[in-house]
């Protein structure tokens, strides 16, 4: 299969994996034959990539770490308890959320086990779901990312629980904020851009008293926006005074944002993120932290499109755990623009003079009427 930009994609190429919904429903299943009336829904509903079939790449398939129905379950619980704090917020006097931490254990134990049955696997979470709501699926990714690495990291279960309750709620505290600055197109104000950052006190606020959420959770809310260089907020915390986990959640916060398309700016490619995090590497996050996330992220995700500095074309077929920048890359077209009956594939970390250049900048135009495989061009 190949991973491939929705603005890359044209008719008649068919799907290689589901898209869902919010609720977990198929959107779209696999081998449905695209329209340029699905290609335009996908990207109108902010979809920034999906598999293709094709069949020189057959053999690459990317094994979902994480269940549907665990996803599926995530995000429900996310969605269902933020708007009933939005719908309580008008209501008058102290409101308990008792329910909270029952219904997240739940969710917690089910991703901590699809994780643990994938220990040593890297991540790749690909935007392959309908934004119905941004905060919804930013919670659930964020909560994967951060009990992966506690897991790496060698957290008892225990911790994990905690970890991944502080993450799947960090932002809780937005359900406070009014939608028009939530939802804003454009860059907020600077009063608008304070009453944001009030975010992390209204999450302490909602999570600190609750029986079923562990206190440190509730820091995490209240600290996921410090860093350690005292730049952060709400209290301009520094290093060791910052809660560990959330500077766990910290960072995984940032990836996340950072390469998920919103309505003011494009997403960064996994490779791009991980160089702004390394550049605030001691200053704004924590250098072991950032280090292990980078051994366990797929910076390349398998069947993504890419150019190599030699002018071939291909898609990243395997990974190496060692050198995750370094992958296997399968050459789907040569430099000379020539498209391969017999494609070839080089392992960059023994070929160190040849470098990725470009990620999903192939352009798929036709396909070849004999072989039905796309032309790269």
């Amino acid at each position: 299969m190949l991973l491939m930009p929705i603005n890359m994609c044209h008719p008649g190429m068919r799907l290689a994996k589901n898209i869902y919904n919010d609720d977990g429903m198929v959107l779209l299943a696999v081998n449905v034959e695209l329209t340029q009336r699905l290609i335009d829904r996908l990207f109108s509903y902010g979809i920034d990539y999906i598999y293709i079939e094709d069949s020189r790449t057959d053999d690459v398939i990317q094994e979902d770490v994480i269940q549907d129905e665990t996803r599926t379950r995530a995000v429900i619980e996310i969605r269902n308890t933020f708007k009933k704090v939005m719908e309580d917020s008008n209501k008058r006097g102290a409101v308990n959320y008792y329910d909270i931490g029952r219904n997240f254990r739940d969710v917690m134990n089910m991703i901590i086990d699809d994780l643990s049955a994938h220990e040593g696997a890297m991540v790749m979470l690909n935007n392959m779901n309908i934004k119905d709501n941004y905060l919804f699926q930013h919670s659930v990714n964020v909560s994967i990312y951060a009990i992966m690495l506690g897991i790496s990291y060698g957290y008892s279960r225990e911790n994990l629980e905690t970890l991944g309750l502080g993450a799947l709620l960090h932002d809780i505290g937005k359900t406070k904020v009014p939608l028009g600055i939530l939802r804003k197109p454009s860059q907020l104000t600077t009063e608008e851009f304070n009453e944001m950052k009030n975010h992390t006190h209204y999450g302490f606020q909602i999570l600190k008293d609750e029986p079923n959420i562990p206190l440190l959770s509730a820091h995490c809310a209240l600290q996921h926006h410090e860093r350690v260089n005292g730049s952060g907020y709400p209290r301009g915390l520094h290093g060791s005074d910052i809660n560990e986990f959330a500077k766990w959640i910290g960072l995984v916060d940032s990836y996340d944002a950072m390469t998920t398309t919103r309505v003011y700016r494009r997403p960064l490619l996994p490779h791009e993120a991980m160089e702004q995090l390394f550049a605030g590497s001691g200053t704004m996050y924590d250098q072991s932290q950032i280090a292990l996330f980078r051994d366990k992220i797929a910076i390349y995700p398998l069947g993504i499109t890419v150019r190599l500095n030699t002018g071939e074309y291909g898609i990243v077929s395997k990974l190496n755990m060692a050198v995750p920048h370094r992958p296997v890359v399968r050459v789907l077209q040569n430099e000379a623009g020539t498209v391969l009956k017999d494609p070839y594939e080089i392992d960059l970390s023994t070929k160190l003079s040849i470098l990725i250049s470009e990620i999903g900048e192939i352009k798929v135009d036709d396909l070849d009427a004999d072989s039905h495989i796309p032309t790269l061009l």
